[in-house]
């Protein structure tokens, strides 16, 4: 016998066709529990991965990767010459101005507070993707002295207006005249409508042209910043902690990740807390593991005992248990592995035959800006799942087999 005592026995006994019926059942049911849990944690934190990863898309596809602007909230005059600096700078990929205000735009009786951006079409595509988010009009409408505005989905909806209505935009600015201080106002001609597929800017984003901009809102040569494009976006912080140090004084360099630090934070609160509650369908199915051990260590007793008097110490005994039970643990978790990787990997096409099948959306589009489940999984991630499942059903085992190592041989053949 070239294997050692406790995997031979252990193997065994989990070979063995066992007079107790309902052991065995009780341990089947162990391993597709642990099976189930496996395979429920992989899936759901890919598609959380997969909604982390479009709401990133999504929100830095209009708020850049990082921003350069002046200190105190202080406008940039001799951009220019900054974003040519920039432009030699490694990983930045591309720089664009823009100018950020607020206003309240108003159509006939409705009126709605925005966030007015003011772009240069010609070089925003360098750190956004806004012109392939136009599903009305068109993006290079924006013209200088035109007068053009983009608007966004919801915003538009929300004043009524489509392609060629016209709004009219006023501004904090005030007007001295002789009845007194009145609001600057101007009337812009719609021109495009933007989804971004983030409520909060497609209900209250208006985008104009630079020149524009300057004009009504009497910024001179000034720009609110540069919006600067990384290559990698995930070295963020990183990178702009190095600009900062090469900036002439006075302006500030500001990253994605502290721009909206909240969000990404409670994004991945949210996995970490599913994490923990579908790791307790694990917990559960190794809870079976220890009840099937334990009835499976009162049902072998007496061979228990034949081992112990021919010799067997109580570590070995200890061992066929622990054996015998994270074998269940191991196929268990292998199985939930291969199936949790296998339905992550197919869940954008299987969820839409399953909503063609059942003639039922699960993610209504007029209700969800992502109607569609994306699945980013990660093996990383299944590399912690399949850890955490076998030290969980490891740890299951100790009980049992310690309380395996403590039968006394004289005991447990007293009867037989």
């Amino acid at each position: 016998m070239f294997k050692p005592l406790e995997l031979f026995i252990g193997l065994r006994y989990t070979r063995a066709k066992r007079r107790n019926h309902f052991i065995s059942f009780i341990s089947l049911a162990s391993m597709a529990g642990i099976a189930l849990g496996v395979m429920a944690l992989i899936t759901v934190l890919s598609v959380m991965n997969g909604f982390e990863q479009q709401l990133r898309a999504r929100i830095l596809g209009v708020v850049s990767h990082a921003t350069v602007q002046g200190s105190g909230g202080a406008g940039i005059r001799d951009w220019q010459a900054l974003r040519q600096q920039l432009e030699h700078y490694p990983g930045i990929s591309g720089s664009a101005p823009y100018i950020q205000a607020e206003g309240l735009l108003s159509q006939g009786q409705r009126t709605h507070g925005v966030l007015v951006r003011a772009v240069e079409p010609a070089l925003e595509h360098q750190v956004s993707d806004l012109a392939q988010r136009v599903i009305a009009g068109r993006f290079d409408s924006l013209t200088p002295g035109s007068y053009h505005i983009v608007l966004g989905a919801e915003l538009a909806y929300a004043l009524g207006v489509s392609v060629g209505d016209s709004v009219t935009l006023i501004t904090p600015q005030a007007t001295l005249s002789p009845v007194g201080i009145l609001p600057r106002l101007k009337r812009f001609t719609v021109t495009g409508i933007v989804e971004i597929g983030m409520y909060e800017y497609d209900s209250g984003l208006a985008i104009m042209h630079l020149d524009d901009a300057r004009v009504l809102f009497r910024t001179g040569d000034e720009v609110s910043g540069l919006r600067l494009k990384l290559q990698d976006l995930f070295k963020a912080a990183e990178l702009t902690e190095g600009l900062q140090q090469r900036l002439p004084p006075g302006y500030q360099a500001v990253d994605w990740t502290t721009q909206h630090a909240n969000f990404f934070r409670a994004v991945r609160m949210e996995k970490m807390v599913m994490f923990v509650i579908l790791l307790l369908i694990v917990a559960v199915a190794a809870f079976n593991l220890v009840s099937s051990l334990v009835m499976m260590v009162t049902d072998k007793q007496s061979d228990i005992a034949i081992l112990r008097t021919l010799g067997a110490s109580p570590a070995s005994i200890m061992g066929i248990f622990v054996v015998q039970g994270t074998i269940v643990g191991v196929i268990g978790t292998v199985l939930g592995v291969i199936g949790g990787v296998l339905l992550a990997s197919n869940i954008e096409t299987l969820v839409p035959a399953l909503e063609q099948l059942l003639g039922f959306k699960f993610l209504a589009p007029d209700v969800y800006y992502i109607s569609d489940l994306p699945s980013d999984m990660r093996w990383r991630d299944v590399g912690n799942i399949t850890v955490a499942a076998l030290l969980m059903c490891l740890l299951a085992t100790l009980y049992p087999a310690w309380r395996a190592s403590r039968t006394q041989p004289a005991e447990a053949l007293r009867y037989e």
